[in-house]
């Protein structure tokens, strides 16, 4: 007893095997095994109350404590003690303290060392797992099925393909071939290592098959994203005499949502009534899931009100559902709730909530649901701080997801996609490059999604040379097939003006997502090809894909840059009427745009006091940019004082009316609004336009003389415009007052665009095209000066503001002066 005592002397809670006890002993112990498996145990010993005690432990404290007892009664020696304290140890994760027992025993039963192998399966790694089974052999320790089905689930589970064929040698080898058991551990095992059309082969061998043998490869199948190959398997199984069980329902509901098909969804709820399992948390759940995922996020809520009992996994899929369903205010009010009934939030709930506020741009929420991570212990997890990185960034507050990404400490793709992401949604182009090559340089290769972050970065810097450099990336990474790949570089494409190229990619795709037919017929509205987009729209309804609320908004706006309003008007009818899409304040917004850009004011108006929703900012927008065009004070006020109501937070608004005023040369109205301006402490946006030349991007504000090349542009702009006024432009200074005719035509010179355009007219080959990215929408007089430049230079010029592009070549624009 003394030699156990010194044994325990010094035993302390362990939750992993460090270093395996075998590993040490000699050759000379590792024989000491008995054949024999039937054992004598006195009724002394298993009646004695420390066996009762083992038997109701339930933690490893506890077991410390029964210990010394089981010591100090002569006990520890007894078969059954041994085993029950091999096996326990084994199940709460303390392979040393199991090893300890283990070891010194002379004769060890069989069974120990089965007991063993399956505790370094769960608990410790594959090579300690493998070690052990290695000994067994040298131990001469018969194998048995159970052997081989732990070493193959541990294999499975870690993806490790190479040692789970080695091991399903093994298995033939000792002739367990034909064991229904352990074929459909082999088949479990090929299912996860994603090879399943060996474990398919595995279970088509099989001479029988019971209902867990059907359940794999049901599961292997929708696992591996094969949704209609596992359902097609469940009828299958069907026909062939087995009726699905409750892990039949758990496995195929989640491939009935990757296809989202609500009528196979509420086929298999039907059977889970008839069968009564709707009382199993876990088919509740699935069910949940399922029906949120298909659309039907009200009949998931019915659910979930109606279940017995809930788990946290439960909560996560209603939350989820609200957020997948684009309802991310509900999410927010159900995680709420789920914190007041004293649920604790998971990794997954944060992750929802998180997704949410992002949705929201909700920084204050965000901002809570960051500090509860400290009480919850989650702040070290990865994947929550991925959602933080992508939750500040949309909340606009990119400087708080730069410092969790430089915070956290284990940086996965995912963490740098996210923060690439982020710098590109925000506009910080530069900074969104230079992570990208930081994450190149660290042999991070990137992958479909790190594309999609850095694509559109790309997109707003507008420069054809760099698109065509990350194309031929996307092609040597063999992503020029990715449906969502291939789709950000048609946009990327659009945006550098280079709508042909972006149709060829298009039109070269075999598949295409809803995302791709938006993009397209974006980029032809964008570009003022209304009537190709109208057509191409066309297309899309004969197909397969059919338009959701986003192409809506894109094909009526395409119609307004173009003036195509009947059929702006037509496609505005049939989204309700032929595609049940509720119109939402995007679509408002666009058919006022579209009416009253036509001149259609009065419509526009009227249209306006018809809407069945309260009119937001970008209605009032819409109309109060159309009346400054048309020049109409009265509708104009109007629209601007119902828009000034809804207190918007920068001042073009304000700028729009005042120009209105000017034209109609109401110079008291004028000075009235920017009087308003100053006490609201509401500015201007300054223009600024970008040109990229020799890797360097250069940027030009109306009025400014921070260039280094300000004195050779200026003198140069000077006598460009005597050029085209002399080919026939005439200053337009109707918004200018107070000043002289000579110094209006000189603030008018002075306007962003065109000192970007002097500079590249300066600095670029003859014949070459310039390129210019613009924040604000063009003003008319540089409209008008550009037509004349690109006349008399006799040069291409691609002008892109915040709304279109404009292609100016010998002086006719793209637009046909409609914009």
């Amino acid at each position: 007893m003394s030699s156990h005592l010194l044994s325990f002397a010094s035993l302390r809670p362990a939750t992993t095997a460090t270093n395996s006890s075998y590993a040490k002993m000699t050759p000379h112990h590792l024989h000491n095994h008995t054949l024999s498996q039937r054992v004598y145990i006195p009724s002394h010993v298993y009646k004695h109350p420390a066996a009762l005690l083992l038997e109701l432990s339930t933690s490893l404290d506890e077991l410390y404590r029964i210990l010394p007892l089981i010591i100090k009664h002569g006990l520890y020696s007894e078969h059954l003690f041994q085993t029950k304290l091999v096996s326990l140890f084994c199940k709460h994760s303390s392979l040393i303290d199991a090893a300890r027992v283990f070891e010194p025993i002379e004769l060890k039963l069989d069974a120990l060392y089965h007991t063993m192998l399956k505790g370094y399966a769960s608990n410790s790694s594959l090579d300690d797992a493998l070690s052990f089974f290695c000994r067994m052999k040298y131990d001469d320790v018969p194998l048995v099925v159970y052997n081989f089905t732990y070493l193959l689930k541990v294999c499975g589970d870690k993806g490790e393909l190479r040692r789970g064929k080695q091991i399903h040698g093994q298995l033939v080898v000792h002739g367990f071939s034909s064991n229904l058991f352990a074929m459909t551990g082999v088949a479990n095992m090929y299912a996860k290592c994603r090879q399943i059309d060996e474990a398919y082969k595995m279970f088509d061998r099989m001479p029988e098959r019971d209902l867990v043998s059907w359940n794999t490869i049901i599961s292997g199948y929708a696992q591996n994203g094969l949704a209609r190959m596992a359902l097609e398997l469940v009828v299958r199984m069907h026909e062939e005499g087995r009726r699905p069980d409750l892990v039949t329902v758990v496995s195929i509901l989640p491939a009935v949502a990757n296809i989202r098909s609500l009528r196979i969804g509420k086929a298999v709820h039907g059977f889970v009534m008839r069968a009564g399992l709707e009382s199993f948390v876990n088919i509740s759940t699935a069910l949940i899931d399922m029906y949120s995922k298909c659309g039907s996020v009200g009949t998931a809520r019915l659910i979930f009100d109606g279940m017995g009992n809930r788990n946290v996994v439960s909560w996560n899929s209603m939350i989820a559902g609200y957020v997948e369903g684009g309802n991310p205010e509900e999410a927010m009010k159900f995680f709420q709730k789920m914190l007041d009934e004293g649920v604790e939030p998971t990794n997954v709930t944060i992750m929802e909530a998180l997704h949410a506020c992002a949705d929201l741009g909700d920084f204050e929420r965000g901002v809570f649901i960051h500090k509860l991570l400290d009480r919850l212990k989650l702040g070290p997890d990865v994947s929550v701080a991925n959602s933080l990185i992508s939750m500040y960034s949309k909340c606009k507050k990119v400087d708080i997801a730069a410092s969790v990404f430089k915070n956290l400490q284990n940086k996965t793709r995912v963490s740098w996609n996210a923060m690439i992401l982020g710098y590109a949604q925000n506009g910080c182009i530069n900074e969104a490059l230079i992570y990208f090559c930081e994450m190149r340089s660290r042999n991070l290769i990137p992958d479909s999604f790190t594309m999609v972050s850095v694509i559109p970065a790309l997109a707003e810097l507008s420069v054809t040379r760099h698109a065509k450099c990350i194309h031929a990336l996307v092609i040597r990474s063999c992503f020029d097939k990715n449906i969502f790949v291939t789709t950000a570089l048609i946009d990327m494409y659009a945006k550098c003006g280079a709508i042909g190229t972006a149709r060829k990619l298009f039109d070269m795709m075999n598949e295409r997502h809803v995302t791709t037919w938006n993009a397209m017929i974006d980029a032809y509205g964008t570009h003022g090809h209304g009537k190709a987009a109208v057509e191409l729209f066309n297309d899309m309804q004969q197909g397969v894909i059919k338009p959701n609320d986003i192409t809506f908004t894109c094909i009526i706006s395409a119609c307004s840059h173009s003036g195509l309003v009947v059929e702006g008007i037509r496609c505005f009818t049939s989204m309700k009427k032929d595609y049940g899409i509720e119109p939402t304040m995007d679509h408002y917004g666009a058919m006022v745009d579209l009416l009253g850009r036509a001149g259609h004011l009065t419509e526009a108006w009227d249209f306006i006091q018809r809407m069945p929703i309260e009119p937001g900012i970008t209605v009032f927008g819409a109309m109060l940019g159309a009346c400054k065009i048309h020049k109409n004070v009265e509708l104009g006020e109007k629209a601007a004082n119902r828009l000034f109501e809804l207190n918007p937070d920068e001042g073009g608004y304000h700028v729009l009316l005042a120009n209105i005023y000017a034209t109609a040369s109401m110079w008291d109205k004028v000075a009235k609004v920017r009087s308003i301006m100053e006490e609201k402490g509401l500015q201007k946006t300054p223009g600024c336009s970008l040109l990229e030349l020799r890797n360097e991007v250069h940027s030009f504000y109306s009025g400014s003389t921070s260039h280094p090349q300000s004195k050779i542009i200026y003198a140069f702009l000077e006598t460009l415009v005597d050029e085209i006024k002399a080919a026939g432009y005439v200053p337009d200074v109707n918004s200018i007052h107070d000043v002289e005719v000579d110094v209006q035509e000189q603030l008018l010179s002075s306007h962003s665009e065109k000192l970007a355009i002097a500079f590249g007219l300066l600095n670029t080959s003859s014949g070459s095209t310039i390129h210019i990215r613009k924040n604000l929408r063009v003003c008319g007089d540089c409209h008008n000066a550009t037509k004349y430049i690109s006349l008399v230079s006799g040069r291409e010029i691609v002008v892109r503001d915040m709304h279109r592009f404009h292609h100016f070549k010998n002086g006719i624009c793209s637009c046909g002066d409609y914009w």
